[in-house]
């Protein structure tokens, strides 16, 4: 019986003694395998920051209203007889664009003109007269009276007819008719907008700590909602008096509109473009993370202990977080004035992923030697 006992003690301590070993060495196993076992790389798109040429700027919004545009409207009452033009016809000046029924006022200066007959006639006889000693003066001069009222009412009709025929003051585009042949329509009613769009002028205003910078002749870019540069100028005039409700100066630019990409009345984004400076290391804005400690990217750099890659895997590096200070902006680009020197190998894409000291591996596009500086490029043409 003892020896039956001592046999199942020796049996249970060898199972468990299995057991703990077997855990043990399982234990072991796997701490040595994640020690071992390399963290996995991120792989991040990236550009190499050189000093470059910068184009400062002042950002406004402005509105868009034509150099020469006007809305069309009658100086008489009376019914539509002609409409002469369609929505969107490009006129003359001078051109007839609706006439208003006029013949009561032809009639009465076929009447005038009788009248004017007459006291022409009448003056003759009286000078006539007077010449030969049988009439008086005070004759002449009442007939010379006569025939110059005459005269006078046919110029007064004529003014008066002349209303009746509404014609183009300048050349341009002429919008939507809001008359109907046969309508009555009154004095001051609108007919149509006329509008010259070869050029244009954009209104819009800067704060006025910018006043000092502005000069008229400076070159400006407008550009749509839509973001796309469609047309320059220059600066045509700047208010000398800054608005005490706003603090804002009120600014002025002429815009050519020959290929009619602008339209009055349109939002567009303007920038007005300053000197050159050189020497200005610029990075594109999604290199920049904000956060509450500040702003930082991540800079690439080669691990410090170098490893060499397995066959068929990308080399490694590490990405470091460096805080950067910023200035200003131009397009997609952000001028870092602290924090980055030239050189320095900046993570542009994929930096959600990272944290201080997390391997990253380069895109083949990085990995080419004229990859920054194409990436930078393309930021530049975006503008």
């Amino acid at each position: 019986m003892i020896k039956r006992f001592l046999i199942a003690i020796v049996f249970v301590a060898i199972v468990v003694g299995g057991i703990v070993g077997f855990n043990m060495f399982r234990d072991q196993a796997i701490q040595d395998f994640f020690a071992n076992r390399q963290a996995p790389a991120f792989p991040v798109d990236s550009v190499v920051a050189e000093p470059a040429d910068w184009q400062p700027g002042i950002e406004a919004i402005g509105t868009v209203y034509a150099a020469r545009g006007i809305d069309l409207a009658v100086e008489a009452t009376g019914v539509v007889r002609e409409i002469n033009f369609r929505a969107n016809d490009e006129v003359n000046e001078a051109m007839l664009l609706v006439q208003i029924d006029d013949t009561i006022e032809r009639a009465e200066i076929a009447a005038a003109q009788t009248q004017v007959d007459v006291s022409t006639q009448a003056l003759t006889r009286a000078q006539t007269l007077s010449d030969r000693g049988v009439s008086s003066a005070s004759t002449v001069q009442e007939a010379e009276a006569a025939a110059a009222s005459a005269r006078a009412q046919i110029e007064r009709l004529q003014a008066v007819l002349s209303q009746k025929a509404l014609e183009a003051p300048f050349s341009g585009t002429i919008g939507l008719p809001r008359v109907e042949v046969g309508q009555y329509i009154a004095a001051g009613t609108t007919v149509a907008t006329l509008q010259a769009l070869d050029t244009l002028r954009v209104d819009f205003t800067v704060p006025e700590q910018q006043l000092g910078r502005l000069s008229i002749g400076q070159t400006v870019n407008i550009a749509t909602e839509a973001g796309g540069a469609v047309s320059s100028g220059t600066i045509t005039g700047i208010e000398p008096r800054i608005d005490p409700q706003t603090r804002l100066v009120s600014v002025r630019a002429e815009v050519d509109n020959q290929e009619g990409a602008l339209n009055p009345g349109q939002f567009v984004r303007v920038r007005v473009e300053m000197p050159v400076e050189s020497d200005v290391i610029a990075l594109p804005q999604t290199a920049v993370t904000t956060s509450l400690y500040g702003d930082f990217v991540y800079v690439v750099s080669a691990p410090e202990e170098a490893q060499e890659p397995a066959e068929g895997e990308a080399e490694r590096f590490v990405a470091r977080q460096v805080f950067v200070q910023t200035g200003r902006r131009n397009g997609q680009l952000v001028e870092v004035t602290y924090g980055v020197s030239a050189g320095d190998r900046v993570v542009v894409a994929g930096q959600n992923r990272l944290s201080n000291g997390a391997p990253v591996t380069l895109s083949p596009s990085a990995d080419a030697p004229d990859g920054a500086d194409a990436s930078v490029e393309a930021a530049e043409s975006d503008q």
